[in-house]
């Protein structure tokens, strides 16, 4: 049976309102009754003309019919009173003659419906009342059938031409042929034939891909084409001819539809299999790989061992196959693995079907004579007159905006700017002269050798304003040697702010939830500034102080191999499947992968005067790295991890790190990190291994649990072996500067200019040629700074180690074999469970760096271990306040008294609340205290925030740790004896930046509060004064703070009583407050 809604159906003179379907023929497929079972076939077909309207519509009934009937003796029925009249039959007597060609080429892409993973495909064309169906195909997902259905004597009733406008549809089901037991249905498709009539032209049709579907499930694609050809009344002898058929009786498809073949060559590369499963419970152990393309192909050799070494020891084989000469038409190439067993049985592991050829089309390169000649022209327009001298500004052949990235002062604190030289290695800094930024006092500047790099006068003036405003600035703002630190934190919170500056075009926003508002700015201040704002920036210590600019690396929203295709430049990777594949579990695709074929095809024509001979040099094997096996250390450095899943009842999880490499296990449990969603992890592990044999690593996220198993929470996989050969050089990321200490210090176990030689070598390219100022790449010429001058009293130094790395950062330039490097980065990789396909269980920030063993060692591994905060006390000395409302008003009397105290605490820690002794019956709002509080806490300075660890409920195991701005909370209460105290104001401090204070009570207030007018407890260390406090937005009090400040730790067991407060000498002026932050130290104070 089937259904169909009555407003498909409805008539309506208004064509706008009228059924979709009303006065149409249509065609319906009848299904069994009930839920539809597996393997769903079409059980039949209804081509059925529907109307419904009202009675007073009833000659419009027949108005869409095709004509050429004749109708029988109208049947009278009564509707009131008009009768209507009904036609009892309808008969054609136009009829036509047709046939229909069916040309069945190939298919592709279809299901697996056999435990193999294969099918045995044939196809059923049902046109009408007629069904034919083609040979079966045994053993394969991309059957070429090349076969001719032809269906004579079909009857058809009309006019010819509106046979010709609408054809009736054709419906071709593809069927899974079984041994035992009825065919499966594996998917369908309706196509409509192209219509000839008598006296039209004949032209052949062409063959085009029909989608089929099984279900909501994709089936594949079917090539076919399909002819309805109008029988004259001659015969069917005056028809187009056909060729004869076989002695099967099948009819081959006219050469004229065929496509037209050439002969190509196709070149395989046998590299290795890769994570073979058990195939019927046993490991596989002797595989080979078996390569078909339009019934030609080659196989692999045998592989003995495959646990020793997964593999070929033969690498390449091709064959001739003859191809369509339109790339649509290409047939597939199924890749089919096999297991040598013992007495000579094999057994199928899994297959793979490549559907598009294009890919691996080979295209011949251009000449590069005309390249190198254009290339010569560019760089000599750019190069520097003198390369000699030292140029005010490195001239590059790359774009200016890269070169911002890599140039840069660096001001890292107690290293000078430029590093040590050594006559074998000049590891030096190139400085760009608008960007020197003013050094802190304590650091060591070679500012008067940059100086030099510029001819005009305006370094050096600029040079005495700098030191200048350094003095000032050495008076007014402490050294705090533990803020000025930079570390690689630093370097990865100015990558992070980056990247949110390059998403958000205000740069004033800053991106919620990042929590580093305080990471290391990079504003640096240019010349077109005044002279004028420079000195007042200069002279103000506050905390929006110029930052240097910071070496920074690329941060990657997704994998390292969504941005470099997987690293497939030499060598591809192929899933192998196994096992049937149906409408009802189409989503374990994950369960059907038993392995992975990793290798390579060339597509080309066959030359005409080239013989086939194997022996010829094979293109394939350009630039392909050689397969022994290799010795490499693996360096992984996991950074931190964001919107894990939870795995505790609370919502939280416990997560720490877990890595597996071949039979190498490294499991972290014992730094896991409590009650987190969005841990840092800042950890680093060392692997040696082995390829091919150890190359897929693993990087799971676990929930630590103290009783039963700890839980997983997800993990992500990588290729280590596609990123060691490829050529983008994924084995260490170039970092953007040359540094050979600190925080940037150089990794890669290899120099810049080795690097670059390296290359050169691989790619059978000359050896680079330096000279001073350039450095020659073939015809391609850069230019920059390679001549330094640390100090004035030193000779220079020529060092090509930074025009090197700028070279490499510019590889993809150079012609024919360039291409982009990696650079030094962090990828965001997301996090799968097995048991939710599809759904990331968060992400997480690591990269990895792959030395290999034959080559020198690396340096020690980069310290990205947490920042740990200190310990600071925050003293608060309360002395006097003013004009504080008057809560009370004695009943006799009617005078207005308060009595005051205050209250205080850092936001986070509420529970290490104070509070001051009670003022009683203030009369005019004055209230004198000398209270002091002491404030404990931990503190990230380069964060600038404020780390609080503590239990979120009674039950809780563990601490959480937060990170939150340091915020300071007053407030002023009158103490009630008999009811609750009544608030009467209060005053929220940011410790990096609150108010200036007021000299005086008369002169504080809230219209003071100014972005300008602000300071930082941690630079100023000692302020005092008047600071308003407010109710409901208005200005109710004002408060006094008088006191003195030191350093004084709190976690010493000897006592240390500075800062001392010392007694009011005058209790009944106005006095005011001192608050100060103070440093870990080992002391105490009582």
């Amino acid at each position: 049976p089937f259904s169909i809604p009555a407003k498909d159906v409805l008539y309506s003179p208004v064509k706008e309102q009228r059924g979709k379907h009303c006065g149409k023929i249509k065609t319906h497929f009848l299904k069994l009754p009930g839920k539809r079972p597996p393997g769903w076939n079409v059980h039949g077909k209804v081509d059925s003309y529907l109307w419904l309207g009202s009675s007073n519509y009833a000659h419009a009934i027949l108005d869409n019919l095709p004509v050429g009937y004749e109708t029988e003796a109208p049947l009278a029925e009564s509707t009131g009173s008009h009768p209507t009249l009904y036609p009892a039959s309808l008969i054609y007597k136009t009829k036509n003659i047709f046939q229909l060609r069916a040309h069945m080429y190939q298919a592709r892409g279809l299901i697996a419906a056999d435990s193999s993973g294969l099918s045995d495909p044939f196809a059923k064309v049902t046109f009408v009342s007629h069904c034919q169906t083609t040979k079966i195909i045994q053993q394969t997902l991309s059957p070429t059938w090349n076969q001719m259905l032809l269906f004579n004597n079909i009857q058809l009733y009309g006019e010819a031409k509106e046979i010709a406008e609408f054809p009736p549809v054709i419906i071709v089901e593809l069927y899974d042929d079984d041994a035992v037991g009825k065919s499966e249905y594996i998917g369908a498709t309706v196509a409509a034939p192209v219509t000839r009539l008598v006296g039209d032209k004949y032209e052949p049709p062409k063959l085009n891909y029909h989608p089929l579907y099984c279900g909501s499930l994709s089936g594949g694609d079917l090539l076919a084409a399909f002819e309805l050809l109008q029988v004259p009344d001659s015969g069917p002898e005056n028809l187009p001819p056909l060729d004869p058929p076989d002695a099967g009786l099948i009819y081959a498809v006219p050469a004229n539809i065929r496509p037209v073949l050439s002969k190509y060559r196709v070149e395989v590369l046998f590299w290795g299999l890769r994570e073979l499963k058990k195939v019927q419970f046993l490991s596989v152990d002797r595989p080979q790989v078996f390569i078909e393309c339009a019934s030609k192909g080659v196989k692999s050799c045998v592989i003995q061992s495959y646990k020793k070494n997964p593999n070929f020891n033969i690498l390449t084989d091709q064959f001739e196959v003859e191809l369509p000469e339109n790339e649509l038409l290409h047939p597939p190439l199924s890749i089919c693995v096999v297991d040598w067993r013992a007495f000579g049985r094999s057994t199928l592991v899994g297959t793979h079907t490549v559907n598009c050829l294009k890919q691996f089309l080979y295209k011949s390169k251009e000449p590069l004579v005309s390249l190198a000649k254009e290339a010569d022209i560019v760089e000599v327009d750019k190069a520097s007159p003198a390369p000699a001298a030292a140029p005010a500004q490195p001239q590059t052949s790359q774009p200016p905006s890269l070169l911002s990235d890599h140039i840069y002062v660096d001001v890292e604190h107690g290293e000078p700017h430029l590093a040590v030289l050594k006559p074998e290695a000049a590891e030096v800094h190139i400085f760009r002269p608008t960007l020197l930024l003013p050094p802190a006092p304590s650091r060591k500047s070679s500012l008067a050798s940059s100086s030099r790099l510029s001819k005009d006068g305006r370094l050096k003036d600029r040079k005495k304003s700098i030191y200048h405003s350094t003095k000032k600035k050495k008076r007014t703002v402490a050294d705090e040697s533990a803020e000025n630190v930079i570390d690689w934190w630093s370097k990865y919170y100015a990558s992070i702010q980056k990247v949110q500056k390059a998403k958000v075009f205000d740069l004033s926003d800053g991106k919620p939830g990042t929590s580093k508002d305080t990471t290391n700015s990079l504003g640096v201040s240019t010349e077109e500034e005044p002279d004028k704002k420079k000195k007042e920036k200069l002279l103000k210590a506050k905390v929006k102080e110029a930052s240097p600019m910071l070496a920074t690396m690329e941060v990657y929203d997704g994998d390292l191999e969504s941005e470099f295709n997987n690293f497939e430049d030499w060598v591809k990777t192929f899933e192998l499947l196994r096992g049937k594949i149906t409408e009802d579990d189409h989503s374990d695709f994950e369960d059907r992968i038993v392995g992975k074929f990793k290798g390579c095809f060339c597509i080309y024509k066959t030359p005409e005067n080239c013989s086939s001979d194997k022996g010829d040099s094979l293109r394939i094997l350009q630039g392909l790295p050689p397969n022994q096996s290799v010795n490499v250390l693996i360096r992984i450095y996991i950074v931190a991890a964001f919107n894990l899943s939870p795995a505790d009842p609370d919502g939280k999880s416990d997560p720490y790190i877990v890595l597996r490499l071949g039979e190498t296990e490294i499991k972290d449990r014992d730094k896991y990190i409590p009650k987190q969603l969005n841990p840092i992890f800042g950890r680093s592990f060392e692997i040696q291994a082995t390829f091919p044999k150890e190359s897929l690593l693993s990087v799971l996220i676990y929930d630590y649990d103290l009783i039963g198993s700890d839980d997983f929470i997800g993990g992500t996989k990588i290729d280590l072996e596609n990123r060691f050969y490829s050529r983008h050089r994924a084995t260490c990321g170039l970092q953007s500067q040359y540094e050979v200490e600190g925080y940037n210090a150089w990794r890669d176990a290899l120099k810049p200019t080795e690097i670059l030689s390296k290359l050169c070598k691989d790619n059978k390219l000359n050896k680079p040629i330096m000279q001073p100022g350039k450095i020659q790449i073939g015809n391609k010429i850069f230019t920059g700074q390679t001549i330094f001058q640390k100090d004035e009293n030193e000779e220079p130094v020529e060092s090509y180690e930074h025009l090197a790395l700028k070279v490499l950062h510019s590889w993809n330039e150079i012609p024919e074999v360039g291409c982009k490097l990696v650079p030094d980065h962090i990828e965001t990789r997301p996090l799968y469970h097995k048991d939710k396909p599809g759904m990331e269980q968060g992400r997480v920030q690591m990269w990895v760096d792959i030395f290999p063993k034959d080559m020198p060692l690396p340096g020690p591994p980069v310290d990205i271990s947490p920042r740990k905060p200190k310990g600071y006390e925050l003293r608060v000395i309360i002395w006097n306040t003013e004009d504080v409302i008057l809560e009370d008003e004695n009943i006799f009397t009617g005078q207005k008294s308060s009595d005051i105290y205050v209250k205080g605490w850092l936001k986070g820690l509420e529970e290490d609340r104070q509070e001051t002794d009670v003022h009683y019956n203030s009369l005019t709002g004055e209230g004198n205290f000398n209270w002091r509080f002491v404030f404990p806490f931990h503190y990230l300075p380069p964060e600038k925030q404020m780390v609080v660890c503590k239990r979120e409920n009674i039950f809780s195991l563990e601490k959480t740790e937060r990170k939150m701005p340091p915020v300071l909370v007053l407030q002023v209460w009158d103490f009630e004896r008999l009811s609750s105290d009544d608030f009467l104001g209060s005053l929220e401090m940011n410790l990096n930046g609150f108010p200036r204070a007021a000299k005086s009570a008369k002169r504080c207030d809230i219209s003071t509060e100014t972005g300008d007018n602000k300071i930082s407890i941690f630079q100023q260390k000692r302020v005092r004064g008047w600071w308003p406090f407010s109710k409901a937005g208005e200005l109710t009090v004002s408060v006094a703070w008088l006191g003195g400040c030191g350093l004084v730790g709190w976690q010493g067991k000897d006592t240390v009583k500075s800062p001392f407060s010392p007694h009011p000498t005058n209790l009944l002026s106005n006095s005011v407050l001192l608050c100060r932050a103070i440093k870990e130290d080992p002391a105490g104070i009582r």
